[in-house]
């Protein structure tokens, strides 16, 4: 059985700064997935260059296949240390996580992680290691084979600190809190995104803090599972023959199924015999954005180019979901981001109306469209992409 590491995160500022002090940096390897949350000391610019500092170098190390340990160590000694309180510039967790499950993870003075399994919490054991220096600090080293539907959720001290003072959490919401907050999100919905779960774990410590964060607050997810897989298919094969096997791919594709483009959708309306129905509705609220359309066994049909265009557009960018007007872009970008295996059949035959003679054939608009989204789904988003030309 094929499973699948799902990495996200979400973060915000401190209530009146511009640069967040946390970082968080992820990157795929071969065999897994590294993930490194760090939490610069004090907030703002300082803080964030020496968290970035620390993501990138540890994820640095550990894909050299540098020993997670030895890593911990240099970054510790590599940092400078804050003459007044005596402790190090940045604390951070690192994760490197293996496709099969497996995952080593350090901790340096962030809240500890927390293993959630069948919606519970699990207690780990956890090796302490002294560092070798002036520092009176420690590491804690964690083995863990997951499960599948394991999450590890980990985070900055924004989230536990949240709400200090308040009558009810004169400590703050702490790690009690955070646990029971968690499996209480899961009884609700158990196949809650790591992108989401990040996000309501730091809306919520928003919340205890008055809606003004109190300190830079980042949580994010690694979560375990089945891989969700998505068909998208845009543009007519090169030759009509081939049509029936455009249609017998999107038949026997088991997952989500995209159509983007008219004559497309025309084809596959064609070959399997299933009637387009344009949404009206969207069309009499006009917008930049050609309508959508509904074919029964495919879960969004919209037109080619333009959607696409600004698709990618709002990935490259990172545009949030919620700031995204409700149209065809908004509902693409959110099938893709929450999918894992995207397979993208593309037609090769040139339409006139995009092709400019003058160019390169490679550079055709839509071929060169989902090569730009294949790289930026996979190096932004861990996404895992195929591309079939037809």
């Amino acid at each position: 059985m094929e499973y699948f590491l799902e990495a996200d995160y979400y973060q915000i500022c401190k209530h009146g700064f511009q640069s967040c002090g946390d970082s968080f940096y992820s990157i795929k390897t071969e065999d897994g997935i590294i993930c490194v949350l760090a939490d610069g000391l004090g907030s703002g610019i300082k803080a964030s260059v020496l968290a970035t500092l620390t993501t990138t170098m540890a994820a640095g190390f550990i894909n050299s296949k540098m020993d997670i340990k030895r890593a911990a160590e240099i970054i510790l000694e590599t940092l400078p240390v804050c003459s007044y309180r005596h402790i190090g510039y940045s604390t951070f967790t690192i994760i490197d996580a293996k496709y099969d499950g497996y995952l080593r993870i350090i901790e340096h003075d962030n809240p500890p992680y927390v293993l959630l399994r069948d919606g519970k919490k699990v207690e780990v054991e956890k090796q302490e290691i002294p560092i070798k220096s002036f520092r009176k600090s420690h590491l804690y080293y964690s083995e863990i084979n997951l499960q599948p539907e394991d999450r590890i959720i980990y985070f900055s001290d924004g989230i536990t600190q949240s709400g200090l003072g308040l009558p009810h959490l004169p400590l703050g919401w702490q790690e009690k809190g955070v646990e029971d907050y968690l499996e209480s999100l899961l009884k609700g919905n158990n196949l809650i995104s790591a992108g989401e779960i990040s996000k309501r774990l730091v809306f919520k410590a928003r919340e205890y803090d008055g809606n003004k964060a109190a300190d830079d607050t980042t949580c994010a997810a690694l979560y375990f599972r089945s891989p969700r897989r998505t068909l998208l298919i845009t543009g007519p094969p090169y030759k009509k023959e081939h049509d029936p096997i455009l249609a017998m791919i999107a038949q026997d594709f088991k997952g989500r199924k995209i159509i983007c483009g008219g004559t497309t959708a025309a084809i596959l309306s064609r070959e399997l015999n299933v009637p387009i129905k344009v949404n009206l509705k969207e069309i009499r609220k006009g917008g930049e954005v050609p309508p959508t359309a509904d074919m029964e066994g495919f879960d969004l049909v919209t037109e080619g180019t333009i959607t696409l265009s600004r698709a990618l557009r709002a990935l490259e960018q990172d545009t949030p979901l919620e700031e995204m007007p409700d149209n065809a872009v908004k509902r693409l970008v959110s099938i893709l981001l929450n999918s894992d295996i995207i397979e993208f059949v593309v037609g090769t035959k040139i339409n006139e109306a995009h092709q400019d003679p003058a160019l390169p054939k490679d550079l055709e608009i839509r071929r060169n469209l989902m090569k730009q989204f294949s790289r930026i789904l996979e190096k932004n988003y861990l996404k895992q992409t195929k591309i079939l030309f037809v």
